[in-house]
């Protein structure tokens, strides 16, 4: 069998053809690790050539047989050799074929190489049509989601395929985009090739009604132009249908982000009580409410995305490496780190600076404010530390010397909120707020405190105060109204609490 191809001006290199997919499993093996080829030619032993020799039969397995085919390889003009079993061949073919200047390459389908070589040289229209068959083909196969289509595309053209935006990869298979090849894509063209070195990317703009700014890059080493000008239509070709999954995803990450939140808010409100069907809806969840829990909260101090919010957060504690869940709490993200066994005092400093490092990260885009609750055991520990969390971070929503960082320390958040509330600008203001009850029935103060104090609880502020628990809910129920306050807001009973503190405290 002998067959060659001689196209009129189309020459070929290793690199291409080492980056084409379907190239028969190519690999080097010895000799020049480059070349540009004018010719290739399929079981022409005898014949003269000036570039790619593919032999069907394997290579010979005696050295001086070895030896033999690659000087006559060189003696007919040939500068490389591609054969079946060639990575096995002996050091002295390898120091031969080094010697005199021919690339010695290893393969497994001579007659598929021969075909990818074809399609670079002579039919690019092919190559194209090959790619596209073949995405084709990997939309049969149904994606659970949009990282599950992008590694299904990049098995069909066996490229590295991302969805980036300016600041970088947002998703990606196969393979890293390189930084300065992402630099040298353009976004303001529909279809941007870039070079850097021996990467390559293609790439086109993504037409998505609910993301903008992203761009699908089809990316690789060693691609020549045929191969990235068959990308570009691909990439083109690949789009619509990752818009279409990007939407997909948006709108199930709107339904479990909404019913995430209605779940963790039954729970929050439960304040440590045990209801059955909450406990059913978190184990489904797999929020596990056993062990020991540390809770944070991240609240934006200006209007912002809640869903984008909790994705950026979410993808942010994937890196933190304990058990992380987080969930909308109307437009902040509360969540909680869980530990089977007891963390060491060094243990939960880690993690709390962990956390203090995915909102330094987040800050840089978002204006968000980061509460910590302190360490605490068991379901009724999780909701206390939840609520410590959701306080602390509406006082750090406007504490800037902190860094919008407050953490509930063993100090607690009593310290916190004295710390906050000592000052010139709150006390008027809580004055006027607590103003009915400091005129008209001071007791009720004294009862609204602890009460706050105590969480809300009747029998720990009757304990505490020496008093029957109907009397406790009978002062703090004429409290609430004479202020005309709803104390089954979370927001309000922070604003009474803080202002009972600043009211109370000595010197006032």
């Amino acid at each position: 069998m002998v067959a060659t191809q001689r196209p009129h001006g189309a020459t070929l290199d290793l690199a291409s053809v080492l980056a084409h997919p379907d190239n028969g499993g190519l690999a080097f093996v010895a000799g020049p690790k480059s070349g540009v080829w004018q010719d290739v030619a399929v079981d022409a032993h005898d014949s003269p050539g000036q570039g790619l020799l593919i032999t069907t039969a394997a290579l010979p397995e005696t050295t001086w047989q070895q030896d033999s085919l690659v000087r006559r390889a060189h003696d007919r003009g040939f500068a490389a050799i591609a054969m079946p079993g060639a990575a096995a061949a002996a050091s002295g073919a390898r120091k031969l074929a080094e010697r005199l200047g021919v690339t010695l390459l290893a393969v497994d389908r001579p007659i598929e190489l021969a075909r990818a070589c074809w399609q670079l040289q002579e039919s690019r229209d092919a190559l194209t049509i090959d790619y596209v068959r073949k995405v084709a083909q990997a939309f049969e196969y149904p994606a659970e989601d949009l990282g599950d289509l992008l590694g299904h595309l990049c098995a069909a053209i066996g490229q590295g395929i991302a969805l980036i935006d300016a600041s970088g990869p947002v998703q990606q298979a196969g393979g890293s985009l390189d930084p300065d090849l992402h630099a040298a894509l353009d976004f303001s063209r529909w279809i941007s090739v870039a070079r850097v070195g021996d990467a390559a990317a293609a790439s086109v703009r993504v037409d998505s009604s609910t993301r903008k700014g992203l761009r699908l890059v089809v990316f690789g080493s060693g691609m020549g132009d045929p191969q990235l000008r068959a990308l570009s239509t691909v990439a083109e070709i690949m789009m619509p249908a990752v818009a279409a999954r990007i939407l997909i995803d948006e709108l199930d990450s709107v339904n479990d982000a909404s019913a995430s939140a209605d779940l963790l808010r039954a729970f929050v409100e439960l304040r440590g009580a045990r209801d059955a069907d909450v406990q059913l809806r978190m184990s489904a969840q797999g929020w596990r409410t056993s062990g020991y829990h540390l809770g944070f909260q991240f609240t934006p101090r200006a209007p912002v995305d809640p869903i984008g919010l909790l994705r950026a957060i979410s993808h942010e504690l994937a890196t933190v490496t304990v058990e992380a869940r987080a969930a909308l709490s109307g437009s902040s993200v509360l969540g909680w780190l869980s530990f089977t066994e007891p963390p060491t005092a060094t243990q939960v400093e880690t993690y709390a600076s962990a956390l203090h490092g995915v909102h330094q990260h987040l800050r840089r885009t978002r204006d968000i404010a980061l509460g910590i609750g302190s360490m605490q055991s068991g379901e009724a520990g999780l909701a206390r530390t939840l609520s410590e969390a959701s306080d602390a971070a509406k006082i750090a929503t406007s504490r800037s010397s902190s860094g919008y960082l407050v953490r509930v320390d063993s100090l607690g958040l009593e310290q916190l909120l004295l710390a906050w509330t000592g000052n010139d600008t709150f006390l008027p203001a809580a004055e006027s707020l607590l103003a009915p009850l400091l005129t008209e029935a001071p007791e009720l103060l004294d009862t609204l405190a602890a009460y706050l104090d105590h969480e809300s609880g009747i029998q720990a502020t009757a304990d505490a105060l020496g008093l029957h628990r109907n009397t406790v809910g009978q002062r703090v129920q004429r409290a609430q109204e004479l202020v005309g306050a709803d104390l089954s807001s979370p927001e309000t009973r922070l604003a009474l609490h803080l202002a009972c503190r600043a009211v109370l405290a000595p010197g006032n």
